[in-house]
């Protein structure tokens, strides 16, 4: 029987994804082994990491940033890379065994597109590569005998939910979302909404991009494209339902009526563990739920005035082809204009929607035809923001 550690590949290793599998990793009792780790520009914790988990690369990402550290304290074994391209090297290696893609945006992409030429397992907790590119990437998966396993909370519920039946017994898939820190606003309260306040989720401890879109609903929006492609469902199947408690991770009918559920307190660590363990269900660091206490779970959908992004992403995952790149790479230009100030939070998605629906639909485009569509719609966002 062969004990030796899984090799894992930490791609976004300081954000917060990163940092909670490292913590996987060093709960793992040796069964895993953090062979590579990756970061743009939060360097100083990059180096950290490396002292901690003295992996055989590093890669920096930003190449001013990597040009400008201070490398001396990165351990004599571990080989720095530099540059985003670097990444691919790390993927194609044979010595890796998983690659948990944890890079936020369309830019983790490409090292998740070569992870899967190389037949890898890719732990995929960048919903943007199969919002972007998702019918072209899990057919080069399936192509080249890769796997995809998800790592957002809800796509690992689902997936697990889906193990207890068959693809054709599936009736339709209920994405949770916690609602934000807005739930309940009004139109009048919206508009006052400040960056910091956006910043404060209510549950998760996530980055700034993810925390705003969560507060906007956009993550979900995207959620329901990622999953209309790693599930291989129409999009008319995937409903999203308001679940304050975020204990209802996702679920999923089938058409007998039955619906699968996966419940736990909310922790990053346990999608993670999932993906980095499958097909093997072990210990974890998580808390349980306490069945001796008294608790509450609460439902209901989500009003479409206070979160329009989601009709955008059901739009998406219908309409397919360029449409989700177009989204995505919109979706990320407004919320950096919001965070910079350029833009008020009412009109992140109102500017998604003026771009979306101004772009020429391509229903095939390929991989090159996607990255000209992300480079176009932060263009237009530009524009949008100072017309």
């Amino acid at each position: 029987m062969n004990h030796s550690p899984k090799q894992v590949a930490v791609l976004g290793s300081t954000g917060s994804i990163g940092t909670s599998a490292l913590e996987v990793v060093d709960g793992s009792d040796g069964r895993l082994c953090a062979a590579a780790l990756s970061a743009h520009t939060r360097l100083d914790l990059l180096v950290k990491q490396a002292q901690r988990h003295q992996p055989r690369w590093v890669v920096a990402t930003d190449l001013q940033a990597a040009a400008e550290h201070d490398w001396s304290g990165l351990p004599a074994e571990t080989k720095l890379l530099t540059g985003s391209e670097s990444l691919n090297e790390i993927t194609a290696d044979p010595d890796i065994d998983i690659v948990l893609a944890a890079i936020v945006g369309s830019a983790g992409l490409e090292s998740t597109w070569t992870a899967l030429q190389h037949g890898k397992t890719v732990a995929l907790a960048n919903k943007e590569t199969l919002v972007t590119a998702g019918p072209l990437v899990t057919r080069l998966a399936e192509e080249r005998g890769a796997q995809l396993l998800p790592v957002d909370s809800e796509h690992s519920a689902i997936f697990q939910a889906l193990q207890t039946g068959k693809p054709d017994e599936v009736e339709r898939l209920v994405l949770t979302a916690s609602g934000g820190p807005f739930l309940g606003y009004s139109a009048n309260e919206l508009e006052q909404v400040t960056i910091a306040e956006a910043l404060e989720h209510p549950i998760w401890n996530m980055g700034p991009k993810i925390t705003v879109d969560s507060a906007t609903m956009m993550n979900k929006a995207l959620e329901v494209i990622e999953a209309r492609w790693l599930f291989g469902v129409e999009a008319e199947q995937i409903d999203v339902t308001i679940h304050p408690q975020s204990i209802v991770h996702s679920m999923v009918e089938f058409v007998d009526g039955s619906i699968v559920a996966q419940l736990s307190p909310p922790d990053m660590r346990l999608p993670i563990q999932y993906a980095l363990y499958y097909p093997q269900r072990l210990p974890g660091l998580t808390k349980r739920l306490d069945w001796t206490e008294a608790f509450r779970l609460e439902f209901k959908p989500p009003d479409p005035d206070q979160f329009p992004a989601l009709q955008l992403g059901h739009q998406c995952a219908q309409a397919g082809g360029s449409s989700g790149a177009v989204l995505n790479a919109a979706n990320e230009a407004a919320v950096g204009s919001f965070l910079a100030g350029e833009l008020h939070f009412t009109e992140i998605v109102p500017a998604c929607r003026s771009v979306l629906e101004s772009h020429n639909f391509d229903p095939n485009p390929t991989l090159s035809q996607l990255a000209e569509f992300d480079r176009w719609a932060r263009e237009e966002v530009t524009r949008w923001v100072c017309a």
